[in-house]
């Protein structure tokens, strides 16, 4: 049983759910009520252009835990969790889909080891029940990606039903479309990550929002997560060596050329020099991109007030006294 003082946020980003929401919201009460779990609900209608929106009024007047936030358009599920996020009181953050294919039922499990010391629990669907062909190959593959390019190795990157400690949570800005990379972005912030196995059920209403124009999109937020997870606070290593290795390039290829030039021979037709010119010239801008970077990284993180570490706890000598 859950200590009735901790209170759980759950968040449900929705469009297009009229069908599915008023049954998804009854499946978490009753799992959170069975539990004896202190909660409160927060459904993001994410610009919804079906009966949403009146569906959700309606619940509010039925359920005391409902809070709706009602997005101006479809922004996309990032916009919508950031929203939920900004929103919640919780001391553990909870994330579903509206369109009842995650269980609630697994909503207890991932609270249960998030107090065992996780700071992070991912659901892993490992009996997906999606198309073979436009869904669960093209996300085999888009895992196993990731986790070679971030070193986080999960089964299921793209599963909604998560458990987060509200710190990693607040350190975690979202934009884009990063939310399918919550666990590389809670892991550059340091946080322990945990995957479990959790329950998938077909859809029952309407039909999926993503389609096949996502992979694109998962490619460009993939180099944008990587070079955060290896540059983040040293950009001037990436850049900069890049830059460094091109101008001695270049460098080495002009004295070859003056070689040439002082013996006697034409250089005027050889490509080699157009080469040595480009690779010179990238080499001073990639330079100076790192320059630049720096500059930017630490505007970033000293107009927050944003250190370059995290802290999981202090322990004194007074403690043990």
């Amino acid at each position: 049983m859950s200590d009735i003082k901790q209170l759980i946020s759950i968040i449900i980003p929705v469009f297009n759910e009229s069908e599915s929401i008023g049954f998804l919201l009854d499946e978490v009460i009753n799992v959170m009520s069975l539990h004896k779990f202190c909660f409160e609900l927060i459904v993001v209608n994410d610009g919804s252009k079906d009966n949403t929106q009146q569906v959700l009024k309606q619940l509010t007047l039925k359920i005391k835990e409902l809070s709706v936030i009602s997005l101006r358009k479809n922004y996309g599920q990032t916009a919508a969790m950031s929203a939920g996020f900004d929103n919640s009181k919780g001391d553990i953050v909870i994330t579903l889909d509206g369109d009842l294919q995650n269980d609630p039922n697994d909503i207890p499990i991932l609270i249960s080891e998030i107090n065992n010391g996780y700071d992070l629990i991912c659901g892993w669907r490992f009996d997906r029940k999606d198309k073979l062909i436009n869904r669960k190959i093209p996300s085999k593959i888009a895992n196993k990606l990731i986790g070679r390019v971030t070193g986080l190795k999960l089964h299921d990157y793209g599963c909604s039903l998560k458990a987060f400690k509200k710190e990693i949570i607040d350190d975690i800005k979202l934009y884009g479309e990063l939310h399918r990379f919550l666990p590389v972005l809670a892991n550059i912030e340091g946080a322990k990550i945990k995957e479990i196995k959790v329950n998938h059920r077909s859809r029952q209403y309407g039909s999926s929002k993503y389609g096949i124009d996502r992979t694109f999109r998962v490619l460009m937020d993939l180099l944008t997560v990587w070079f955060m997870t290896k540059f983040l606070t040293r950009p001037m290593y990436g850049f900069g060596f890049v830059g460094i290795i091109s101008i001695f390039i270049s460098l080495a290829m002009s004295s070859y050329l003056i070689v040439l030039k002082i013996m006697g021979e034409d250089i005027g037709n050889r490509p080699l020099l157009m080469f040595a010119l480009i690779l010179g010239i990238a080499g001073v801008q990639l330079f100076s991109f790192g320059l630049l970077s720096e500059l930017l990284i630490r505007t970033y993180h000293e107009s927050q007030s944003r250190p370059i570490y995290r802290i999981r706890s202090i322990s004194s000598g007074a403690e043990r006294n």
